[in-house]
């Protein structure tokens, strides 16, 4: 009889992706308080460059901080950036000036970059082909879970018992909790956890001939990386939705309090409506990849639910056009979110697929681009608004948005799981 000892591995990186988006996302809704801003003296410019600043030591991040993780073993690396953007995340609620959070945010970003890879790197050694997509759909709902308790369990503590400052305070110490817990939980792969049985290395193993692939991965595998055209689709995929889908962590609490006159404890509500729908989106986004896999193989398998989902997340930005209630706003943002979160398993195993050794650091590639889009929008935002949106209604970003997700669907066709990058 086989042990379960692989669900305690993925137990372990689902609490880590809590704690990770809700350090990450909690800062949006503290962005938006007047004594944020007053405290920092910061002007909407400083605000705009703080929420970006992450987005680009988060892109940069990744492919070394995923070598790490494929040349030293996830275990270890993943406990350390635990710890290290726990630190970060109470340094920002110790800053005293813009240039003091900044640096912290820039240090959170870089620590932060390493999750993912090392996540799903960790999927790639515990779990067979046939069921990675979702194994990632559940770290990555872990993910989204927190996105989604951030900013409702943010605004109430702020509204009721704590400040900003005491906010982050208790949100890094729970990250090391979280980094001690993951520590004694996981191990690098079946062979090595002492409570793993030999029917369960077994199961893992069949049908997946690089979970035995052993050697130093090189350092960095940029070469077969920048030849391989279909790698390069899966960047403009990631690229392309996350110039859409970060509004939905970054700007949205402002959007609700300027442009829909909803208070602070609604908008939060309506924050952790927009994240939840996306919860449900990676729960069925695991499965629905590994069932198209497993009838139309890897290379349809992976590509045709991504491109699909982005077709309806491009039409539910379009829709706000249209709509003037917050709250029909929000149903039109619950979409995007859900259909972009929808195919996130498919992204995670892709990148497992192709991956062989240097899965975490390919994965990292992939990651980098794609937060490379996310770090344009939040400084982008401000900059359409003044050039462009005259009237305040933010239309001309919600077009900028659409763009994003076309830019997605057209890559996700090209998409071919089936060629490794060796």
């Amino acid at each position: 009889m086989q042990t379960k000892v692989r669900y305690r591995v993925i137990a372990a990186a689902t609490v880590t992706a809590v704690i990770l988006y809700l350090d990450r996302i909690c800062v949006a809704e503290i962005a938006k308080l007047d004594e944020f801003k007053n405290a920092l003296s910061l002007s909407d410019e400083q605000k705009g460059a703080f929420l970006s600043a992450f987005f680009f030591s988060y892109a940069l991040g990744q492919v070394p901080a995923g070598w790490l993780s494929d040349r030293f073993g996830s275990r270890l690396m993943l406990s350390l950036y635990i710890g290290i953007w726990s630190l970060c995340t109470i340094l920002t609620g110790l800053a005293t000036g813009f240039w003091m959070l900044i640096a912290a945010r820039l240090l959170f970003g870089l620590a932060q970059a390493g999750c993912y890879p090392s996540a799903g790197s960790l999927i790639k050694r515990w779990f067979p082909v046939s069921r990675r997509g979702t194994a990632s759909s559940v770290v990555s709902f872990g993910g989204r879970l927190g996105g989604a308790i951030a900013p409702l369990l943010t605004a109430w503590l702020l509204r009721d018992y704590l400040s900003w400052r005491w906010v982050l305070g208790l949100y890094g110490a729970t990250g090391f909790l979280v980094a001690a817990y993951f520590w004694k939980t996981c191990r690098e792969s079946p062979a090595e956890h002492p409570a793993c049985n030999e029917a369960e290395r077994d199961y893992v193993a069949a049908g997946d001939v690089d979970t035995a692939a052993s050697g130093t991965p090189r350092f960095p595998p940029l070469l077969p990386l920048i030849r391989s055209g279909t790698m390069w689709l899966m960047c403009l995929l990631q690229f392309g939705i996350n110039i859409g889908w970060v509004f939905l962590v970054t700007w949205l609490p402002t959007y609700l309090a300027e442009v829909k006159h909803v208070d602070s404890k609604t908008g939060g509500l309506m924050s952790t409506i927009v994240l939840a729908a996306g919860v449900v989106g990676m729960l069925l986004g695991g499965p629905l990849t590994d069932i198209a896999t497993r009838r139309l193989g890897r290379r349809w398998g992976r590509s045709l639910p991504a491109s699909a989902c982005y077709l309806f997340a491009m039409a539910a930005y379009l829709s706000c056009l249209y709509l003037d209630s917050a709250w029909h706003f929000v149903i039109a943002a619950s979409l995007v979110a859900f259909f972009t979160d929808l195919s996130v398993p498919a992204i995670w195993a892709y990148m497992q697929d192709v991956g062989g050794k240097n899965t975490a650091a390919v994965f990292g590639w992939g990651n980098m681009w794609g937060n490379l889009g996310a770090a344009t929008t939040p400084l982008l935002v401000p900059l359409v608004r003044k050039h462009w949106d005259a009237n305040g209604d933010w239309h001309e970003a919600f077009l900028l948005f659409s763009v994003g997700y076309l830019l997605a669907f057209v890559a996700a066709l090209g998409i071919n799981a089936n060629k490794r990058i060796e």
